[in-house]
């Protein structure tokens, strides 16, 4: 009977012990909850809490926001570089770097600089992510805006009035990375001070197996 009766309350209480084994099945509702992805929320081993995953980072409605102005941005740019000038002469092609700023205004080198300026703050926002690290976003981000500008100033040299010059892709990442350092940094930190922080829930873990040890067999 007290072997009976230690079996059954020690397997009630903490679930099934295996006789040979000796080891011990928490019930279900000791076990870590799982999310709708997949992924444990905590260790199982510890209890300590993990961080999340990356996809955790991504503020949804920022991404949308971003997506939604980079598209917008991006037709005005189309417009204005690919419809035709009529001029009565063009300039040669360029091929060396600042070769052009002699025969260039400062409104003209001004507008070249803002033209894709606003990448800079378009291309983070449409990740949506507030914890990225600043190299790397900054690297992502003039090396896209350095791709934008190349296929743009291509496709203008093939508009009448447009000739290909390598000085536009130079002012244009130049604009890019210096809107992208003077912007992108302080906003995450704005934006991340204001979010809302979730708070942590620690869950009890599963007993020792030392705990559920079944009672001795008493001598006749």
């Amino acid at each position: 009977m007290a072997d009976r009766d230690g079996g059954a309350g020690a397997g009630g209480a903490f679930g099934n012990v295996h006789a040979q084994g000796g080891t011990a099945v928490p019930p279900a509702h000791v076990l870590p909850p799982v999310q709708r992805d997949g992924t444990r929320t905590r260790d199982e081993r510890s209890g300590a809490g993990t961080e999340s995953s990356p996809a955790a980072d991504v503020h949804r409605p920022l991404r949308l926001t971003g997506v939604a102005g980079l598209a917008c941005h991006l037709t005005l740019v189309l417009w204005l570089v690919l419809r035709p000038l009529p001029v009565a002469w063009v300039y040669d092609a360029n091929l060396t770097p600042l070769a052009s700023l002699r025969s260039s205004t400062a409104w003209q080198v001004v507008g070249e600089l803002l033209l894709l300026a606003p990448l800079g703050v378009l291309l983070p926002l449409a990740g949506g992510r507030l914890r990225a690290p600043w190299l790397p976003s900054f690297l992502r981000t003039t090396g896209v805006s350095a791709l934008l500008a190349t296929v743009l100033e291509f496709l203008s040299s093939w508009t009448p009035g447009h000739v290909l010059n390598v000085d536009h892709i130079l002012f244009a990442v130049v604009g890019v990375a210096a809107t992208h350092l003077a912007l992108v940094p302080g906003l995450r930190h704005l934006l991340r001070e204001r979010r809302p922080r979730a708070p942590r829930v620690s869950l009890p873990t599963a007993p020792s197996v030392a705990a559920v040890a079944p009672a001795a067999r008493p001598r006749a």
